[in-house]
């Protein structure tokens, strides 16, 4: 993103905020840092360690589970045929591992 759409979309945000209700990193560093009654530097560290540690285990493979919130696993998809929707063509699309989450009875039942 250059900076010319940066610029667009810190005066489109505002007006995106009242549509949708979004949350992003810097939102859950404030959190952190409300709690922590530390400093913003602090709770961004925390913010930073737990999700590099959530990416680090999914490229080992390994699966994170976080009680309350649900389990973090890395997928392996097979490769396969696909078709180009422009020209018909059949293509081959490549094996690739991808994130997948899988959301706790707990958080659903807020979510409802």
């Amino acid at each position: 993103m250059g900076p010319a759409t940066q610029e667009r979309f810190k005066s489109v945000r505002p007006v995106i905020s009242l549509l949708f209700s979004f949350m992003n990193k810097a939102d859950i560093v404030d959190k952190v840092y409300g709690v922590l009654g530390s400093t913003k530097a602090d709770a961004e560290r925390a913010v930073e360690t737990m999700i590099d540690s959530i990416v680090s285990s999914l490229k080992a493979g390994d699966e994170v589970s976080i009680a309350g919130l649900g389990i973090f696993a890395a997928k392996a998809r097979p490769a396969r045929q696909g078709r180009n929707p422009r020209t018909g063509e059949t293509i081959h699309i490549a094996a690739t591992r991808t994130a997948k989450f899988r959301a706790a009875k707990a958080l659903k039942d807020a979510v409802k």
